[in-house]
């Protein structure tokens, strides 16, 4: 057990070394994971006998429905929403039409037999949201018309129709009665939608309304609900990774609190996830076997990546306007990998009448589409003059935090403030704030002492930050026609005392209020809690 231990210990900080140079290496950081996996290997260095694939269907599914929560988990739905219909499209007519062609090919031109062709259409059908999400980030592919959101929506959400389509190919090749499927299909999505909308919205109202988990408690009682999801959705024959994604992207966009505790648990247990699926898919692969199905990967790959691929992208995003380049890039970014090895895995552990080399033939189809397009993914983003430097793919994710320590806040002086045509040497300033500038017309101007302020004035100060307690938040209400709060000065307000309105968003201007402020209709009103 020592050896063991030390052993785990010592591939971990091998993958870890990996993922810090594989940039210099010009490929992702997953490959290497899967180079380390094959060193120790059967066919490696080290020779580990490894060839268990119903304890690697296992491991991966739980490590794989880490990855998915988290996809969901810090998917920033506020940048995804404007190409949220285009990538659930993708993710599910999409995976169909993928499948589809894929099996048609393998069929017709391979001579697979359909239940064979059907399964690996199946399997191979969904892009990988593990090797998408790591090279958007550490290639920091900033790209234009919102492609980043909508790879990161697609990958992370068109795994539970590939596992649907997956099933059903392995009833196929196991020759079971195919009436059990459509039943089989509607659980799948029902159950898993109910399943994964009901814990979200308990967890959410555990973490929000009540005190029932403590400090420090948050990661945990969200790890169970992960790990509850995942059970009880597979136990009523609904479709886990289903559940657990809806359970991430509901979360992770709610107000619960701690989220910065929450993220960088999460984060290292995707990474770690990440780590055992490659190094295990290397570890169960067989190198030797490579030359007997180089051929057959090599031209599903290709077929996939020139005809199926593009096809399918041109189908679904060419109705919504997207420019050429636009599918051309959505199309190139679609990588096979983890999540279709892992589909092969749970084929080949459950399929008793599997002919083809079916682990193997994916693992060499995902290899290629990680190293190939996955390596040229930013050259090819280039030359479709498809990066935006003015955008920065960081914000699409829900840990993005500005690097500086300081808040900028602009204030807007009406006429009548006792700021009004006083230096900025003679205003009180609060505690630690600096005036850097003041917005009059269309000048901008820096501040010096004697730098007067005028009515109609946007006065730029940089703040402190302030990280509010658990029991502490702000939250904004929209001011229509109807509200009660409408045309009412603040100080006529009966408001709880545990409340106080911060801030007025009225237009471009923020309104640092007092009780003789007027509420407008139209306005954003900021309560502080």
């Amino acid at each position: 057990m020592v050896v063991e231990l030390m052993l785990i210990a010592l591939i971990l900080v091998l993958c870890i070394i990996a993922d810090k140079f594989s940039g210099k290496f010009g490929m992702p950081a997953l490959i290497l994971f899967i180079g380390i996996g094959m060193l120790f290997g059967s066919d490696g260095i080290v020779k580990i006998p490894f060839d268990n694939f119903a304890v690697t269907e296992q491991i991966c599914t739980i490590a794989l429905g880490f990855i998915m929560f988290y996809g969901g988990f810090n998917t920033k739905w506020k940048a995804a929403k404007p190409v949220a219909v285009k990538s659930l499209l993708l993710s599910t007519a999409g995976v169909f039409l993928t499948g589809f062609l894929t099996m048609a090919f393998c069929c017709v031109v391979l001579k697979f037999r359909f239940a064979e062709g059907f399964l690996l259409g199946a399997v191979i059908s969904c892009t990988d949201a593990a090797s998408v999400f790591s090279i958007l980030r550490k290639k920091k592919l900033n790209l234009k018309d919102g492609v980043a959101s909508l790879l990161e929506i697609e990958s992370g959400s068109n795994d539970p129709t590939a596992y649907m389509l997956t099933v059903v190919g392995i009833s196929l090749v196991n020759g079971e009665n195919l009436s059990t499927v459509p039943y089989a299909i509607f659980a799948q999505i029902v159950y898993g939608v109910a399943i994964g909308v009901v814990l979200a919205v308990f967890g959410i109202w555990v973490l929000t309304k009540t005190r029932v988990v403590t400090n420090g408690m948050y990661t945990v009682f969200i790890l169970a609900l992960v790990l509850f999801g995942m059970g009880f959705s597979s136990l009523v024959g609904g479709n886990a990774f289903l559940s657990i994604y809806l359970l991430g992207i509901l979360m992770g966009n709610s107000s619960i609190r701690n989220k910065k505790e929450i993220i960088p648990f999460f984060d290292g247990v995707t990474g770690l996830s990440q780590i055992v699926i490659f190094f295990l898919l290397g570890l169960l692969s067989f190198p030797h076997k490579f030359p007997y199905i180089m051929g057959t990967a090599i031209v599903i790959a290709l077929f996939i990546l020139l005809i199926a691929r593009p096809l399918t992208v041109l189908l679904i995003l060419k109705p919504f306007h997207c420019s050429l380049n636009q599918c051309l890039l959505v199309s190139w970014a679609g990588l096979r990998g983890a999540s279709s090895i892992v589909f092969s895995i749970f084929a080949m552990a459950a399929g008793n009448d599997i002919s083809r080399d079916l682990f193997h033939i994916v693992f060499m189809i995902s290899l290629l589409s990680v190293a190939v397009q996955g390596t040229l993914l930013p050259y090819v983003s280039r030359k479709l003059d498809m990066i935006d430097d003015k955008a920065d793919v960081q914000k699409t994710f829900n840990d993005y935090q500005e690097e500086s320590a300081i808040t900028l806040m602009r204030m807007y002086i009406p006429k009548g403030h006792n700021w009004e045509n006083k230096h900025i040497s003679e205003v009180h300033m609060p505690t630690g704030a600096l005036a850097l500038m003041i917005k009059r017309d269309d000048e901008t101007i820096i501040t010096r002492g004697n730098t007067q302020i005028l009515a109609g004035d946007s006065l730029i100060l940089s703040v402190p930050t302030y990280n509010p307690d658990d029991d502490e938040g702000l939250e904004e209400i929209f001011i229509d026609k109807n509200h009660p709060w409408g045309n009412q000065r603040i100080e006529d307000l009966n408001l709880p005392e545990n409340v106080l309105i911060a801030l007025i968003k009225r237009n471009e201007r923020n309104i640092i209020p007092d009780g003789k402020t007027f509420i407008e209709p139209e306005d954003i009103v900021v309560l502080y809690k």
